[in-house]
């Protein structure tokens, strides 16, 4: 935990990777793992609510 979820569609965030968590910032079952670059938008989640943190 710790971090604030970031929501789905979120563009302008640092590039890097990024994994999916809860709603809260909690660990989630087989999360998502991605890689964006600068300037692209985070992808959906696998789940509604859930969010993203950079890794």
């Amino acid at each position: 935990m710790g971090q604030k979820p970031i929501k789905p569609g979120t563009d302008n965030k640092p590039a890097g990777t990024y994994v999916e968590v809860g709603p809260r910032g909690g660990k989630v079952d087989n999360p998502r793992v991605v890689t964006i670059d600068k300037g692209d938008r985070l992808p959906p989640t696998q789940e509604p609510k859930r969010g993203w943190v950079k890794k």
